[in-house]
């Protein structure tokens, strides 16, 4: 029977995984270092044929070169002789006053030439953004701060242009965001006749399309604002009232400690005996003494008081804050561990966002030339870290709430087993469930306004499509099984950790179930922990051989649908994570080792670790090393954690240990689940909400990274007390 089920799992994940591979509509990808098309925003999107519109191509209508006509494309003053194909007769009209005094050098219509894009330098350097100013063209009608305001309303239009000048200059077709300050009267149809007669001195000029910006996207008018706004408002309420109902309280209870008698061994003290305490000593104890008298009132309190009192911000941000609170049993390098890996992912996201609006973008290949920026690309196993987490934490607290419970005296029938252990599966589903999903649906609720806001604002062109993914498909990441997409179905495309955790999750609540029967049934958990494992392995060995999977700095996303993202490529440090949480269980974070075995590893967690990070070179790997180190290497990171782990539980940790268990890490580590959620979509809207480009520098990188760091935290704190705190104070009022 268990060499049957044993079987079965192995043919699911392979068959599961070669499913998902054979997709005939993925392409293969080859990287070169000079395409400076892989860098542009938006460029690797499809564009269906009757939405591209080429200009005239009219060859030697000038004796200048090739460079000169590029220089000098969509200059405003050579556009009179456009206006004859113009339909639009006020388009035409206004647009003849605007190029009339442009000519007379009014200061109006200077200003809507100057707000206007055009070629100033580094294109061949990756400048693909020719934006102008966005807020300038709107400051034209401010009467406040101009003298002359245009004679009729203006508006910003922003054109994506694919252009190929030759192969020399151009390799590979470049795309264009061109910024126009032009009449509102215009209108899209309006401002694409004008740019399509621009004359054509290039191999290829193709307009893709033109939109306004702002559009005519409202946000009063999206329902899902009223409901994402509404939601919040509602739980903001609820909020307020149960923090002022809690401080009500509190002063009620510290009169009632103020005149109650303090008896300490059987002496009653005498306020003016406790006048020699120094003040601070006296509202400590006094503070500890409410705090008793509250929790013992608050076993008394009626159910809807404990419902209301569970959103209480001061309660809550007390938790959250909380750095003395410890457990005993708690292990507490892992909350160092948890902060230490959403600070890489966030400082890889903050890379990708500078990477996205930067105007210099041939230096982004420059960057990926050091040493260090491995750490960047191989920012991979920040994620491990959190799988290895989870599994190991889990597994610890389940062992050890059960060994505290009350055994039976008899044993029961295996009908009753299987109904006591389906009970607890669908309790243990339905908490997680409870526990996860509000704050998860707030934040792709707001992430899907926010996309649907910036592609409306926004004057560049984001290449995320959240706005419609999300509308079509939340109900995948609801369920949990985005993952199984693929890339351009996703919504927050960063949520696909989310997913594979509570995939996880649902293998370690059967295996718990099972292996917590007894000693015969662990070793079967065990058994089928190992064949996940290698099945783990072998599937993804398979997969990055089938498609000639290449692992380098320069493409850190390789195979997304294939590898990057599902959960038999990434399963096993969450299994590892097991492992190490029923060995510490059972050891109770107790072991002796000598000297020797504590160096040694030391030593090869933290090579394995490095040499995972940045290992990888200058080239990369070839195909069979690179299908190893995809089958191998989050495995390996895990082995690599559960060493640390068990080394810092048991008191060879040293400086390491001192420095993850920190108690100042111990607020941040609660606020990982919600800053990961939150944070990508804050740099979206930072970043994409900018008048222009940015210059690419690791200064600049680095200045933003520490800002979206802090900014992730403080969201993150408010998203806590707003839809996480609450909902496990609702939980465990529910299961108690």
């Amino acid at each position: 029977m268990m060499s049957q089920f044993v079987v079965f799992i192995g043919v699911t994940v392979i068959w599961c995984a070669s499913g998902s591979s054979s997709d005939p509509t993925t392409v293969k990808y080859t990287y070169n270092s000079s395409d400076l098309s892989y860098l542009s925003n938006g460029i690797q999107f499809p564009v269906a044929e009757n939405e591209v519109q080429p200009l005239l191509n009219q060859d030697n209508f000038e004796n200048v070169s090739q460079i000169q006509w590029f220089s000098r494309i969509y200059d405003h003053h050579k556009w009179r002789d456009h206006l004859g194909e113009v339909d639009n007769q006020k388009c035409k009209d206004d647009t003849i006053t605007y190029l009339r005094e442009l000519a007379n050098t009014t200061s109006w219509a200077v200003k809507m030439f100057d707000a206007s894009g055009r070629y100033s330098s580094h294109f061949f350097f990756g400048n693909d953004y020719w934006l102008g100013s966005k807020s300038s063209c709107q400051e034209l009608a401010n009467l406040d701060t101009n003298t002359e305001v245009p004679p009729f309303p203006v508006h910003f239009y922003v054109a994506k242009i694919r252009i190929n000048l030759n192969r020399k200059a151009t390799p590979v077709t470049r795309q264009l965001n061109l910024g126009e300050c032009l009449p509102k009267s215009c209108g899209v149809a309006g401002v694409r006749g004008l740019l399509a007669q621009e004359r054509n001195q290039a191999a290829s000029v193709n307009i893709v399309g033109v939109r306004m910006v702002p559009g005519e996207y409202s946000l009063l008018s999206d329902f899902k604002v009223h409901l994402v706004g509404g939601t919040f408002l509602v739980v903001l309420v609820l909020i307020m009232i149960s923090t002022i109902v809690e401080v009500l309280r509190m002063n009620r209870f510290r009169e009632v400690v103020k005149h109650t008698p303090q008896i300490e061994n059987n002496n009653t003290i005498s306020r003016r005996s406790s006048s020699s305490m120094s003040r601070s000593t006296e509202m400590v104890l006094r503070n500890e003494k409410c705090d008793k008298h509250k929790e013992n009132n608050g076993n008394s309190d009626g159910l809807p008081l404990k419902v209301l009192l569970s959103f209480s911000a001061l309660s809550n941000g007390k938790k959250i804050l909380s750095v003395e609170r410890i457990s005993l049993e708690s292990i507490t390098c892992i909350h160092g561990l948890r902060f230490f890996s959403i600070a890489w992912i966030i400082l890889v996201h903050s890379y990708l966002e500078v990477f996205s609006v930067a105007d210099n973008k041939s230096v982004r290949i420059l960057t990926e030339r050091k040493f260090m920026y491995q750490t960047i690309s191989n920012a991979t196993f920040s994620v491990d870290t959190f799988f290895f987490i989870s599994g190991l934490l889990v597994t610890l607290t389940y062992f050890r709430s059960d060994s505290k419970k009350d055994k039976p005296r008899k044993p029961h029938g295996t009908c009753h087993a299987i109904r006591s252990s389906t009970v607890k599966f669908i309790v243990m589903l339905v908490y997680r469930f409870f526990r996860l999903t509000p704050a998860y649906l707030f934040v792709l609720g707001l992430n899907e306004i926010i996309m649907r806001y910036l592609h409306s604002t926004s004057v560049f062109s984001p290449a995320i499509i959240d706005h419609i993914s999300c509308n079509n498909y939340w109900w995948r990441n609801a369920l949990y099984i985005n993952n199984f997409y693929p890339q351009h179905e996703f919504c927050m495309l960063w949520s696909w950790y989310i997913a594979n955790d509570t995939q996880f999750y649902v293998i370690a609540s059967v295996l718990l179930l099972i292996g917590i029967r007894g000693p015969k049934h662990v070793k079967f958990a065990a058994v089928v922990i190992g064949l996940l494992m290698a099945a783990s392995w072998i599937t993804t060995f398979f997969i990055a051989m089938k498609w000639d999977y290449v692992a380098r700095v320069e493409e850190p996303f390789a195979l997304f649908d294939q590898l990057y993202d599902k959960p038999w490529l990434r399963i096993g440090p969450y299994l590892i994570g097991i492992v190490t949480g029923y060995m510490l269980f059972q050891i109770d974070c107790k072991m002796l080792m000598s000297p020797s075995v504590v160096i040694g590893g030391w030593i090869l967690s933290l090579g394995c670790l490095g040499s995972l990070v940045y290992g990888l070179g200058r080239e990369g790997l070839v195909v069979p090393a690179s299908a190893f180190y995809a089958a191998l290497g989050h495995s390996a990171w895990g082995l690599s954690l559960a060493w640390i782990t068990v080394a810092c539980c048991t008191g060879y940790g040293g400086p390491i240990d001192s420095l993850l268990s920190c108690k100042l890490f111990l607020p941040l580590s609660r606020l990982t689940y919600c800053a990961y959620l939150i944070h990508p979509v804050l740099m979206c809207l930072t970043s994409f909400h900018l008048d222009g480009p940015l210059s690419l520098s690791d200064v600049m990188a680095f200045v933003i990274y520490c800002g979206n760091i802090v900014i992730s935290f403080l969201s993150a704190f408010l998203i806590s007390i707003s839809f996480e705190a609450p909902v496990v104070n609702l939980l465990k009022i529910i299961f108690a």
